[in-house]
């Protein structure tokens, strides 16, 4: 990459309809001995009588040095295609009324209601959640997810951050997808702190017009106790 950029600014030197015989000749010179790495040849005395020719070869590098260069992006970075996963995920989108009940140790659930708009971004690989909640003191919060699907580990991957704290939340599914339900693990930032464990675990109802989110708390014996569930209804 670099080296291609470096041949290429000298070999615009060379193609430059200003550019003098000498520095012409200097700079085709140094792409033909960069390129073919001709230490003991006389490489000046060569162009002086090939320089119609030469100036063909250097604009010819200059055409394909950004297709060399994308080529080898790609292959450091493979793109891959969506997968069934992002097919479950389209199916969340839409605008949706959201009945959000919190479950305390003690006490009577907490009932609030919310909206939230979802919508694939990124050529259709994530969903974006956008949710609003209405406080019980008259409040208003805002929280944004990002989920996606791993094709290549058959894994699902989402994002969690709130207008509440300045934390984000990651959660990651084990690899196993049966095409209908999502279930997620606390993927902690902190290895050495890992906190509470917790698993979220969402589908689809009543022929996708109900989306169920459900997080439950694991203790130590691994019972796991509902905290939070998320019941949207697509308007």
């Amino acid at each position: 990459m670099r080296h291609i950029a470096q041949l290429g600014r000298i070999a615009s030197i060379a193609v430059h309809p200003l550019a003098s015989k000498q520095s012409e000749a200097y700079a085709l010179g140094y792409c033909l001995k960069s390129t073919l790495d001709l230490q003991s040849v006389p490489v000046l005395t060569i162009l002086e009588y090939h320089r119609s020719y030469m100036k063909k070869w250097i604009t010819t590098i200059l055409l394909i040095a950004p297709a060399l260069a994308q080529q080898t992006h790609n292959e450091y970075e493979p793109a891959n295609a969506s997968g069934a996963g992002q097919k479950l995920l389209a199916q969340f989108t839409g605008d949706w009324d959201v009945v959000k009940t919190f479950f305390p140790r003690t006490g009577k659930p907490i009932v609030t209601k919310a909206t939230c708009k979802q919508y694939m971004v990124q050529d259709g690989k994530f969903l974006q959640s956008d949710f609003t909640f209405f406080n019980p003191d008259g409040t208003k919060s805002t929280g944004t997810g990002i989920s996606g699907f791993d094709s290549k580990t058959n894994r699902f991957t989402t994002v969690w951050y709130d207008s509440r704290q300045t934390t984000m939340s990651i959660r990651q599914s084990d690899g196993t997808f049966d095409g209908k339900n999502i279930v997620l693990l606390a993927t902690p930032l902190e290895p050495d702190n890992p906190g509470r464990k917790t698993v979220a675990r969402a589908h689809l109802e009543q022929d996708g017009r109900v989306l169920l989110h459900r997080h439950f708390l694991i203790d130590d014996k691994g019972n796991e106790r509902m905290m939070i569930e998320l019941r949207m209804t697509k308007k």
